[in-house]
């Protein structure tokens, strides 16, 4: 019998995102619009796709053995699971989600003390519900099913506590962020007593190891190129790289083959610049993994 490891993802926004980065990492994940139990090149494996506001109290409860979600619904569940891993999806927008207090513009409202006993809506009850009792001040936190800051500009609630990246949004429909709760970045998570079962242990570090480095990857390429060796000390001065270049000499040639992992915006100003050191033969090629 081959073992099995339930694996969660989270259906919504960080999906598709979380099945291209295993695709970079090495497994296919085939979805059918059918179902939310993907089929994956991995007999090891087996996938279901859950909602992140779910995922940590299932992992908790063993249903799943690992999943991914954010930090925010860990602690809105309250949940007892292992952290194994950070994961910043993208270098691009490395800002993570922020969950503010929220007032219109125009309200009296200047710090998360003036809300005693006032009404607050947001998605996150439980964790909001904490965070005011643990500060001493008395609020009414009613759950929201959605259109969350209409709640507050219609006067159906004194605050919102809702989740943003840049605030951008919140200040677009007139509102005002008083406060910041916590900030919530997605995380690689397992069961306890999967982690304490050596082969799936070895299975969850296995895929964290993996998504590490594809996300390593995001934004960076190699770069190959051949050097005289009269200018091969002025070119290596100028080449950013992760560590030190690789640098071999071409077969009975005065030349040489050097090759470096860059980020990718800086090649259209680097590739230029190497053509008039004397550089030939540039190659540029995608990474999927950068240990």
């Amino acid at each position: 019998m081959v073992n099995k490891l339930k694996f969660g993802i989270p259906k919504g926004s960080l999906e598709k995102a979380t099945i291209d980065l295993f695709q970079k990492a090495g497994w296919v994940i085939k979805v059918s619009t059918r179902n939310y139990f993907p089929t994956a090149d991995d007999q090891q494996l087996s996938f279901a796709i859950i909602r992140a506001q779910e995922m940590a109290r299932y992992v908790e409860e063993g249903v799943l053995d690992a999943a991914i979600t954010g930090k925010d619904w860990i602690l809105e569940n309250n949940s007892e699971v292992v952290e194994v891993q950070e994961l910043i999806y993208s270098k691009e927008s490395p800002r993570p989600a922020r969950w503010v207090l929220v007032v219109t513009e125009g309200s009296p409202i200047k710090k998360i003390e003036d809300l005693q006993g006032k009404k607050v809506a947001t998605e996150l009850v439980a964790f909001t519900r904490r965070y005011f009792a643990e500060r001493g001040i008395p609020v009414k936190v009613e759950f929201s099913w959605g259109t969350t800051e209409a709640k507050v500009v219609e006067g159906l609630v004194d605050a919102i506590v809702d989740v943003t990246e840049t605030g951008s949004t919140i200040r677009a429909h007139g509102l005002r962020i008083v406060h910041e709760l916590m900030q919530s970045t997605p995380r690689l998570i397992a069961n306890k007593e999967a982690w304490e079962d050596p082969w799936k242990k070895e299975k969850i570090l296995q895929i964290s190891t993996l998504l590490k480095a594809a996300l390593g990857a995001d934004r960076m390429v190699g770069l190959k190129m051949n050097i005289p060796e009269k200018n091969l000390k002025e070119v290596i001065t100028i080449l950013p790289c992760l560590n030190a270049p690789t640098v071999a000499s071409l077969y009975q040639s005065d030349w040489y083959s050097v090759e470096v992992v860059v980020r990718e915006e800086v090649v259209r100003e680097l590739i230029p610049l190497l053509l008039k050191k004397g550089a030939e033969g540039i190659i540029e090629y995608a990474l999927n993994k950068v240990i």
